[in-house]
């Protein structure tokens, strides 16, 4: 498992800041609006849509926030005109860095992103530049204390999944091509498997190894990056050992 998602780990069981600060709502409803723009307002008939609204009831949305969200998405009601924006980069110890935005300012966005990518020692790229280094897959997390690994093993792989792996001591993680996240996530689900949240991910291909002082630098960037109030989610290739992502986390 690369850095990123073990580092993510550690934050969902500390408690994720973007919650405690309200900023995660935002996030999801733009994530609901931009979905439901490109792919309209029903979410059984739309892959993406039906992954943020679960998102955002497993992060204990009013469903009347929701609602607005995809009329919002739809035109149905008036609201910001957003867009996607991808950043690409290397951040601190040239590690493979991209940002995930929405933005109602590209101009805006791109600057205040380069700033923070300058500011901490790394550079801004072009487009493509390491969006090579990272295969999309979906991802869905399961219960590890309800179901043994060879069970979920030989489930998600008759239901069409590429593999299954640890999350830590809490998850296991099933691998989907992006297209078949649902229909594995809808199949494993009609199994009784004890399955969670749904996403699509970027897993990086090969990781940059840190030690004890890079890993403080590069995550003090990577925290500052997921901050900035445009950026929806980051991926990175970085790669720490268990025992200093624990000792950092405190």
């Amino acid at each position: 498992m690369s850095g990123h998602s073990k580092w993510s780990t550690i934050k969902r069981k500390k408690g994720a800041k973007d919650a405690a600060r309200g900023r995660i709502f935002t996030r999801l409803i733009r994530e609901i609006s931009i979905a439901a723009r490109e792919g309209g307002g029903d979410p059984a008939g739309n892959p993406r849509l039906r992954t943020a609204v679960e998102a955002a009831k497993s992060a204990n949305m009013p469903n009347d926030n929701i609602d607005r969200a995809i009329k919002k998405g739809t035109g149905e009601l008036a609201g910001e005109t957003i867009e996607e924006v991808l950043y690409e980069g290397y951040g601190p110890m040239g590690v493979a860095v991209m940002a995930e935005t929405v933005t109602d300012n590209r101009n805006r966005t791109a600057s205040e992103i380069r700033h923070i990518f300058t500011k901490h020692g790394g550079n801004l790229g072009t487009v493509g530049s390491v969006v090579w280094m990272f295969d999309p897959k979906g991802v869905i997390s399961v219960d590890r204390a309800r179901i043994d690994e060879d069970t979920l093993l030989e489930a998600a792989l008759e239901a069409g999944a590429g593999d299954v792996e640890g999350d830590g001591e809490e998850q296991f993680r099933v691998l989907t091509a992006p297209g078949d996240l649902h229909t594995v996530f809808g199949a494993l689900e009609a199994k009784g498997i004890p399955v969670g949240e749904a996403s699509l991910e970027r897993i990086p291909k090969t990781t940059k190894a840190l030690d004890e002082q890079e890993a403080e630098r590069f995550l003090k960037f990577y925290e500052i990056l997921e901050e900035q109030p445009d950026v929806q989610r980051v991926f990175a290739n970085f790669e720490i050992p268990d025992e200093i992502l624990e000792q950092l986390s405190r």
